[in-house]
């Protein structure tokens, strides 16, 4: 599924972002800093998701919440982790150029299944 730009830029400028995996009736739900898209596809940087990587071994299916103001959305994907390959020998090289003192654990490639506007429209607080 294609992201809109306003889905991309919203992502990219989010004043935060969670990631929320549950398996075994076990809910969890962590922040994420590091994010970028390439081709329609989130990738998010994992430097130590311990618990999170459990669970996503265990049930792949995420959502992931962002927002900038009132303005956000949550997006229900597919994840793919890894830990080799091209992707992630690119998603290496970009966290070394801006975080060098980070050490890269792993890549999570979100493949978009919904998108949800969790947006507030002209509503009264």
């Amino acid at each position: 599924m294609d992201l809109s730009q306003e889905v991309i830029q919203i992502l990219l400028n989010a004043e935060a972002k969670a990631l929320a995996t549950v398996a075994n009736n076990e809910v969890n739900v962590v922040p994420v800093s590091s994010v970028k898209v390439v081709d329609s596809k989130i990738w998010l940087i994992d430097y130590f998701f311990d618990k999170t990587l459990s669970i996503i071994q265990q049930n792949p299916n995420v959502a992931l919440t962002f927002w900038v103001g009132l303005r956000g959305y949550q997006i229900k994907a597919k994840v793919n982790y890894l830990i080799e390959g091209a992707e992630f020998i690119t998603a290496t090289n970009w966290i070394a150029e801006i975080h060098p003192n980070r050490i890269v654990r792993g890549l999570l490639v979100l493949e978009t299944q919904e998108i949800f506007d969790i947006s507030i429209h002209n509503k009264r607080i």
